[in-house]
């Protein structure tokens, strides 16, 4: 009986080529996009879920509360925090601190600019699963200046010989190491990215200062609490308030600042947490993703049920002689939903290839390294199948309980409806899939006009032809600066301790207010110096930039912008030049308030921001280019480099490439929708292109006797796609206010947007029907353009 019913299935599809190859590309490309989002959605949720006690692990996160009623939300703590936890709570297992730098490390004359290099405290082994090829996990990290680093870095500096217990010299310093371990290089999904893990003890000898460990004021360390099996973490967070308050108390009332701690579970450091991190994923991306994965899997169902019961005249008589021969209704569905379940798997073989061959290309969108291995496990793949032959039931369910319902009276004596039967649940679908790709094409529109505005939005600053190097903390820096004057094509270069994108420092600072108040809060600090201003044209709206002919401007002098201005009160940006100002140990006036500009991504709102002259914590050197022989002028300053700091490598670059790396993960996803959108109006055409095939077969007659009386092709073309087009504009209509509010939600997540404007709807719109109408003229002209005689020579 079953190889009857695959016989009979086999020969259906042999017998209509062009509706059976119609369905199962559109199956298949459907079932491989769903697969790789699958294989996406399931990566992102697999951060850290290789840690066997990752559901007693737990981030220790602060909000930061100031005088001026300000909250900051860190992912940061302090230093204190992890040790005095432990040590007051007994449901507190183990605690580990992690601080992210990067350091030079050589080995002879081999070295590298490190730059995911992390201090951790001996514990990291013992709370996390990072699996050691040499080493003890209890003692690696224990002693002053021990260093446990990855597999590929000890290939970078050993080649196959073992590290263990070799040297390399760290930071410009050149402070000898001792390799206690070595590590497999940490998995993709894990959101704590290291190639050098460095003890915790080493602080000293590294940053010159005795230890961090009783500065709560410094919000430098990620702190990780592996709690003890059975704690219940809302009730141990509810201790935290007294905690700090026995600690801190005094010092905070001090500072008038307190830090509020909470807990974040593991499994929601990397993409549901909103504070900063090694990485950080984002949740709503995997929502968006998943429900895209549905949405396609569904259009590709209903091309299928659309040109199943589309087809259900031409198998009309089929069913009849069947049932008159003695078939049962559940007999003829079973066998209808054989061969639905048939093309599904054929669909599922063909999917899994194509999701093979592009794995790698979803790879470089996605910018992430899913390797085939994660798609081409056997347990993966059994669910993927099961997945298929669940499309199949599904997509074949409602065809084949039309097909069997038909009365074999009726058809045999040609009273059975024909195709246009059901007429309107087909439009129904073909509206439902137009639905979809409509909102999906405003989608994509939205998300690339939103990166186009902030990629040519007026930051406040110049960042043309710059390029910018780490020069760090090395004693020669002065003398490379110098150097540079020499250098043909160089035109200005400055210091500072960030560059804009590049994040900046926090710090505690007191600043006299329109009240005539200290006030005490928070506020971002840069140090730069005196040409940093002129280099990248920052616009003074009052006061002053800092100059080198006044001695007391590299002590005694602070730059605030406009936001900081107003944070103090003052309405006037002039009314804040002169007033006093109390930061990090230095005190003196502020001389100059500038206009604001972006100094972070457009995600976030400019926030205060100061700037002082500070020599010693200046790390970073920008170069303005003339745009002439950009090449030979780098070449340049790369000799002029090896003569004046030989000992570092010489790593540069581009400012705006470097500024726009921020939006990334907005070009990645923006990629993403746009190839699933893609997808989803080529499965909607293909069902298109089915149903106008179909329709065009019915009525090749009255197109035939429509030519004769003298209809153009133009008729003919319209004849036929006037119907389908009516769905189109409807299922546009559908789309409006869905796509309006989805992308509104999106666009949410930016401090600084686009407004969604009606051309975004009717670019959409007009894209929808113009593809349509290419789609369903392609068959349409076919026919206008067949000879009529054929079409009416059995009449």
């Amino acid at each position: 009986m079953i190889k009857n019913y695959i016989k009979t299935a086999w020969r259906g599809l042999v017998r209509n080529k062009a509706f059976s190859l119609i369905n199962i590309i559109g199956l298949a490309v459907g079932m491989t996009a769903c697969f790789i989002i699958y294989i996406y959605v399931s990566f992102e949720l697999s951060y850290d879920n290789f840690h066997s006690k990752a559901d007693r692990i737990y981030r220790i996160v602060a909000d930061v509360k100031t005088p001026s009623e300000t909250i900051t939300t860190q992912g940061l703590t302090s230093a204190p925090v992890a040790i005095n936890l432990k040590r007051d709570f007994p449901e507190i297992e183990e605690a580990v601190r992690l601080a992210r730098d990067e350091y030079l490390v050589r080995k002879g004359d081999v070295f590298f600019q490190e730059k995911r290099t992390v201090l951790a405290d001996s514990a990291l082994f013992g709370v996390f699963d990072f699996p050691l090829v040499s080493g003890d996990r209890k003692t690696a990290l224990k002693e002053p200046m021990s260093i446990v680093i990855s597999q590929t870095t000890a290939k970078k500096y050993f080649g196959n010989a073992d590290p263990l217990g070799q040297h390399l010299l760290l930071t410009g310093a050149a402070i000898p190491s001792t390799i206690t371990g070595v590590m497999k290089d940490l998995p993709e999904n894990s959101q704590i990215k290291a190639d050098l893990f460095v003890s915790m003890s080493s602080f000293k000898q590294i940053y010159g200062a005795p230890t961090a460990d009783s500065e709560w004021t410094n919000h430098g360390f990620y702190t990780y609490l592996q709690l003890t099996p059975g704690t219940d973490p809302e009730k141990l967070a509810l201790k935290f308030p007294g905690f700090m308050e026995f600690h801190h108390g005094k010092q905070a009332k001090e500072l008038q600042m307190q830090d509020y701690l909470s807990l974040e579970p593991l499994h929601d450091v990397y993409l549901r947490s909103k504070r900063d991190g090694f990485v950080s994923g984002n949740i709503n991306n995997v929502y968006i993703f998943s429900v895209i994965a549905v949405f396609i899997l569904l259009i590709a169902c209903v091309n299928f049920i659309n040109l199943t019961t589309a087809r259900s005249a031409e198998r009309a008589k089929e069913v009849g002689i069947r049932k008159v021969a003695g078939a049962g209704r559940a007999q003829l569905a079973r066998q209808f939903m054989g061969e639905s379940v048939m093309i599904s798997l054929m669909s599922f073989l063909f999917s899994l290839l194509l999701s093979t061959l592009l794995l790698p290309v979803f790879n470089q969108l996605a910018g992430k390294t899913i390797g085939a291995t994660a798609f081409f496990n056997p347990w993966r793949i059994f669910q993927l199948f099961l997945l298929s032959v669940g499309v199949g039931v599904a997509a074949g369910m409602y065809p084949s309980f039309v097909l069997s319902s038909f009365k074999p009276v009726n058809v045999l004596k040609g009273q059975q409806a024909t195709g246009t039967q059901r007429l309107l649940l087909r439009k129904g679908l073909v509206v439902f899939q137009f639905v979809i790709s409509i909102v999906l094409i405003v989608g994509t529109i939205v998300v690339y006009t939103q990166l186009k505005y902030m990629r040519n939005q007026q930051l406040g600053f110049n960042r043309e032809q710059t390029i910018f190097i780490n020069t760090n903390f090395d004693k020669n820096k002065d003398a490379f600066k110098q150097s540079l004057a020499t250098v043909r094509g160089v035109v200005s270069s400055c210091y500072s301790a960030f560059i804009p994108g590049g994040g900046n420092t926090s710090a505690y600072s007191e600043l006299e207010n329109k009240s005539g108040e200290m006030q005490k809060t928070n506020m971002d600090l840069n140090f730069i110096d005196f040409d940093y201003v002129r280099q990248y044209q920052l616009r003074l709206v009052a006061g002053r930039g800092l100059s080198a002919d006044l001695g007391t401007d590299s002590t005694q002098a602070m730059l605030i912008n406009e936001t900081a201005a107003r944070s103090l009160g003052y309405t006037v940006p002039k009314e804040a030049v002169g007033k006093n100002f109390s930061q990090w140990g230095s005190k003196g006036t502020i001389v100059g308030v500038l206009k604001d500009f972006h100094y972070q991504s457009l995600q976030q709102q400019i926030k205060p921001l100061t700037m002082r002259y500070d020599k010693g914590a200046f790390t970073i050197i920008s170069i303005k280019l003339s745009p002439e022989n950009i090449k030979e002028t780098i070449r340049g300053i790369e000799h002029r480099w090896r003569q004046a700091i030989p000992n570092r490598p010489f790593e540069y670059a581009f400012l705006d490439k470097f500024f726009d790396e921020q939006y990334h993960a907005e070009d990645r996803f923006g990629d993403l929708f746009f190839n699933f959108a893609l997808l989803a109006v080529f499965i909607s055409c293909l069902g298109l292109l089915g149903l106008s095939l179909y329709s065009t077969l019915q009525r090749t007659k009255e197109i035939g006797v429509r030519k004769v009386l003298g209809a153009g092709v133009s008729n003919i073309v319209m004849l036929l796609s006037a119907g389908f087009l009516k769905l189109v504009l409807i299922a546009f209509l559908i789309a409006l206010p869905v796509a309006w509010l989805g992308m509104n939600k999106w666009l949410g997540a930016f401090a600084y947007r686009v407004n969604i404007a009606w051309w975004m709807f009717a670019s959409a719109g007009l894209a929808a029907v113009l593809v349509a109408f290419l789609t369903i003229s392609f068959q349409a002209i076919k026919a206008a353009l067949a000879n009529p005689v054929k079409a009416l020579r059995s009449e």
